[in-house]
């Protein structure tokens, strides 16, 4: 008769806990010290690995979101809204990391990058390709219940669901202009701000996509209603 510590579940490892978050296989997925050509080289996959993990649960989240915004389902749309936005804030956090890495010891990783380079991320490329789907769906969705956004702002009261998917989507759009940001001051910290990249592309480059906004209807609607509010009687 087995005890509750065995292990039930089938696979490699030794608990149920290993089995099921298949550790024996994330746990190899980073450089052994004999492999590393740089102690660092732990701190910047970890770092970018779990980044990328994060980055795969906030895009299977939007994914749904735009299928309940498709059907009009709004609150649940919200819910995962809320927690997309919640795996960025994890993405920040880890890039934050990049403060650990010194100068010099970075250039002793960067020998072994090969060609690689953040454009290359899976994630940051289906965040790229999901959020203008979301934007879609939004319009055609406030289009199809005869609104405007102005509409839904002026009235947040009468338009609950929509006022409050628009916010989050403007959060996501909000988290995704403050990681571009992040992360090019990290690159400046740790190679300067005016070299030339692992592809490349001169450090500035990077500078000129941190104000891109997949939703950038629901930004100048604010413009629109700080006119309104000066011209008019609330």
């Amino acid at each position: 008769m087995s005890g509750l510590n065995d292990p039930i579940l089938p696979g490699p490892g030794a608990t149920d806990y290993e089995r099921y978050l298949r550790t024996d296989e994330l746990l190899a997925l980073q450089k052994t010290p004999a492999q590393m050509a740089h102690r660092d080289e732990l701190l910047f996959q970890t770092i970018h690995q779990s980044s990328e993990l994060w980055m795969k649960l906030a895009c299977f989240e939007l994914e749904t979101v735009v299928a309940h915004v498709h059907a009009g389902q709004l609150s649940p749309a919200i819910r995962l809204m809320r927690r997309a936005v919640a795996a960025l804030d994890q993405v920040q956090g880890a890039t934050m990391m990049l403060e650990q890495l010194a100068p010099w010891d970075y250039h002793g990783v960067r020998t072994q990058l090969g060609h690689g380079s953040g454009f290359d991320s899976p994630g940051f490329r289906q965040i790229h390709d999901l959020s203008p789907r979301l934007s879609l769906a939004f319009d055609a969705l406030v289009a199809e219940r005869g609104l405007t956004l102005r509409d839904i702002y002026r009235f947040s009261d009468e338009h609950g669901g929509l006022f409050e998917l628009a916010e989050r989507m403007l959060d996501w759009d909000q988290r995704l202009v403050m990681w571009r940001t992040l992360h090019l001051k990290l690159v400046e910290r740790v190679i300067g701000g005016h070299v030339i990249g692992t592809q490349g592309t001169p450090v500035e480059v990077l500078g000129r996509r941190l104000d891109v906004r997949y939703f950038q209807p629901l930004w100048d609607i604010r413009n629109v209603l700080t006119t309104e509010a000066g011209t008019s009687p609330r």
